[in-house]
């Protein structure tokens, strides 16, 4: 809805820099229009004043000054054309965000979030393995432990076959195991729990 008259927040212009109020952004708007480099210096430093005085933890920080001149650049969003008295070379430095680490799961194989990243390698190294016996027992390793993953992640319920064949698949069809022939390791039942309250006696 949109009340003539009335100036929200979500139709004003994003800020700059938000810690500093829309008050101060449209000071350094301001500035920037001023008609001369005297004039413009001049507002600078004044604004640079207020945002000390607004951001005061800022002075906690080493060589602040050198920090509220950057910002007012960054602000400026670079328009600001005044004979800096700091080297603002490095300034939109400051304003820029890292790149977002990968997840885990952001490979192209969502589908063996079950699996974990661990049996992910595992695959992996069994790909590349020569035929032999230490690859027969990491085959066995990897597929009981893709078993107990299946039964933690399918509340108990765990397909020898669709680990035989997810193994087969994953390995790029290296890894072949013969269903005549493999025994899974007996999986662990889970505790009973123990009833808390006290039976009454029978009288």
């Amino acid at each position: 809805m949109n009340i003539q008259g009335l100036d929200y927040n979500t139709q004003r212009e994003r800020l700059v820099m938000t810690e500093y109020g829309r008050e101060i952004q449209k000071m350094v708007d301001h500035a920037i229009t001023l008609p001369t480099k005297q004039e413009r210096l001049r507002c600078a430093k004044a604004i640079v004043k207020l945002m000390e005085s607004r951001n005061p933890q800022i002075r906690e920080t080493n060589n602040y000054q050198q920090t509220l001149w950057d910002h007012l650049y960054i602000m400026s969003r670079q328009q600001l054309d005044i004979d800096w008295p700091y080297d603002i070379s490095q300034a939109e430095t400051i304003h820029s965000h890292p790149q977002p680490l990968q997840h885990p799961t952001r490979d192209g194989q969502n589908h063996l979030r079950h699996y974990g990243r661990l049996l992910t390698e595992l695959f992996e190294r069994l790909k590349q393995m020569e035929p032999g016996a230490e690859r027969d027992e990491l085959a066995r390793l990897t597929a009981n432990q893709m078993r107990r993953d299946q039964a933690a992640w399918g509340q108990g319920m765990a397909s020898e076959e669709r680990i035989v064949s997810d193994l087969a698949r994953l390995t790029d069809g290296k890894i072949q195991l013969d269903m005549r022939t493999f025994r899974f390791e007996r999986l662990n039942a889970a505790p009973q729990q123990q009833p808390t309250g006290k039976k009454k006696r029978k009288k």
